[in-house]
């Protein structure tokens, strides 16, 4: 018997919101202050660093993305809570939606607009992780990397001592997901060498193709 595997948690819609991830860790690296907005491990440490330096200005600065992306976990569960019986649109459709809107707005924000813009793509980054948690039952991320590369490890490990192809095969669906990853980070930084500003709506173009495939998939299964 097939494995019936929900739309969203396909590895080929993981696979479009893993390029889209690292492409706008790129994005923000390299057009925005050297900063890395997806995951929040960073701002935090830097919090605490400023804190304990008496720079107090600069931790509170670190705060602003750090309260950004919570923020964006707490519209994701509402999403969820509230919109679930939609018909028309699938309410991970409607976040998807939302990340597509902040990230073409982003690409008008000139540079002084800097923390307005890495606030904005940590709360959609957040959105996304919160939303899409896991694919083919397994618990993926597709806007950092640290926990898919120790579940992968993890697996393919157990798989070889255990002899079982099923678990490597899973490890190496981490991998291909990290893998993603770093590609879409070195598009993003490519391609902000040319578009500068501008190049997030490439990030936004992406997600509208994650989209596309969640609407002609849906036939085939649930969302």
């Amino acid at each position: 018997m097939s494995e019936q595997v929900k739309v969203s948690e396909s590895i080929r819609l993981g696979t479009l919101l893993a390029f889209s991830g690292g492409f706008l860790d790129a994005y923000t690296f390299m057009t925005r202050d050297g900063t890395f907005a997806n995951a929040e491990t960073g701002n935090i440490v830097r919090v605490g660093i400023y804190a304990a330096l008496g720079e107090y200005g600069k931790s509170l600065y670190y705060m602003i993305p750090v309260i950004a992306f919570a923020i964006g976990i707490f519209v994701a569960v509402w999403f969820r809570e509230k919109m679930n019986a939609m018909e028309k649109v699938h309410w991970k459709e409607a976040i998807l939606l939302v990340e597509i809107l902040v990230l073409f707005m982003a690409g008008f924000m000139p540079q002084s607009m800097n923390p307005v813009v890495t606030s904005s793509i940590a709360f959609v980054c957040a959105l996304q992780a919160q939303t899409f948690r896991s694919l083919r039952g397994m618990a993926f991320a597709t806007t950092m990397c640290t926990g898919n590369l120790r579940s992968g490890t993890e697996l393919l490990t157990m798989g070889s001592f255990e002899g079982n192809p099923g678990k490597k095969r899973k490890g190496l669906w981490y991998y291909w997901i990290d893998v993603t990853f770093a590609l879409g980070g070195a598009a993003g930084a490519f391609l902000s060498r040319f578009f500068a500003e501008r190049a997030v709506w490439i990030s936004a173009c992406v997600l509208i193709g994650a989209i596309l495939f969640i609407e002609c998939q849906k036939k085939k299964g649930e969302v």
